[in-house]
């Protein structure tokens, strides 16, 4: 290019410059300025804490496992209780309040996942309504699929209506192949049941009215998630030992995350909390709407045994954590979850309090 021509293009760029360099200016001004009010506007927590552990019940009333890591669905934890066990007859829901035995029941996963392993636990005694035990139910396993496809469940299963506390939905009734087992082991016919597609929707706290959006779940009593503080965990011990009793594990509660916390019963006050923090390199805002979760006697069945204690921890729950106004004849301990948004959860991530309230009032509502 000749230099004649380079000329007018260099003049032209000289005259341009004190029109564009202001409008680039006020665009990484504007820019810059969106982008803090974006930061600024991610809600600062009242205080912070860690996940000691994730625990999930795939089928509701039996053992459970500890697992690093998982998926937070909308529905709570990825398997956390899509199975029930069902009377064979009634289809209406069977748990621990009726047979601590289904405590024995083991879930476990294959070492790739795809599949969920149950067995029988044989460090007891006795069978459920016998005193002479049957060796051979100890030395059987049964394998399903962790995540079964349409077409596996219309191979393996048939779609019926169970009931769960008030409510009728649907479930995916496992054969004899499956029921078999524990049949024999609890002494009565029972049935696995697989969480159909019809949606249940939460109750309660968690009314549509009341969370500001429709939301359904599993099978677990009420909310998705349980959130417990490993602080409140100790502080109860503490008191138990005082009181004559064992201290106990926080498995008796059942909870799905577990945090350490710093002030026992502080969650008492939760509104909502974050998993992760804004640094996690996810496109990841886990969140959720808390009611403090009222207890029934189920803490009082040691999971190793099946045996229920007559009178721990409910008796010391019962002299102090009777803190809720909606349900002021039973104690308290937990928080009920249901989750804002999905994602990765791992052990060791940074769990954050966003809001607190007072105000918190126990709903009825299964």
């Amino acid at each position: 290019m000749e230099t004649s021509t380079l000329l007018p293009l260099f003049i032209l760029l000289l005259i341009s410059l004190p029109i564009l360099l202001p409008r680039f200016s006020g665009w990484t001004r504007l820019h810059k300025s969106s982008l803090l009010q974006t930061l600024h506007s991610k809600p600062k927590p009242t205080s912070t804490s860690e996940v000691v552990s994730l625990r999930i019940y795939p089928i509701k009333s039996c053992r459970g496992l500890e697992i690093p890591r998982t998926k937070l669905r909308m529905h709570g934890l990825d398997l956390d209780r899509r199975w029930m066990f069902v009377d064979a007859t009634t289809h209406e829901f069977l748990t621990i309040r009726q047979i601590p035995q289904m405590t024995l029941i083991n879930t476990a996963l294959s070492d790739d996942g795809s599949l969920l392993l149950l067995s029988i636990s044989s460090n007891h005694t006795t069978t459920a309504n016998t005193n002479i035990p049957d060796p051979s139910l100890y030395n059987q396993t049964i394998s399903i699929p962790a995540h079964p496809t349409p077409t596996w469940l219309a191979s393996h299963t048939h779609l019926a209506q169970v009931t769960i506390w008030d409510t009728t939905t649907d479930g995916y009734i496992y054969g004899p192949e499956v029921n078999t087992l524990f049949s024999a082991f609890l002494g009565r016919p029972v049935a696995l049941a697989y969480k159909g597609p019809t949606p249940r929707i939460l109750k309660g706290n968690g009314h549509p009215r009341l969370l500001g959006r429709e939301q359904s779940t599993n099978f677990p009593d009420v909310h998705p998630i349980l959130i417990a503080s490993e602080a409140s965990m100790a502080e109860l011990n503490s008191r138990l030992q005082k009181n004559g009793a064992d201290p106990i594990t926080i498995e008796r509660f059942r909870p799905n995350i577990v945090v350490k916390g710093d002030v026992p019963w502080s969650e008492d006050e939760w509104k909502v909390e974050r998993e992760g923090g804004l640094d996690l390199n996810l496109d990841l805002d886990i969140v959720a709407r808390c009611a403090r979760c009222a207890r029934c006697q189920v803490p009082n069945v040691e999971p190793d045994t099946a045996e229920k204690h007559r009178k721990q921890p409910w008796d010391t729950l019962m002299s102090y954590r009777r803190v809720d106004e909606g349900m002021k004849y039973k104690p308290c301990f937990g928080m009920l979850s249901a989750p804002r948004n999905e994602g990765d959860i791992e052990v060791g991530m940074r769990f954050e309090v966003l809001e607190e309230t007072k105000s918190h009032r126990y709903i009825t509502g299964f």
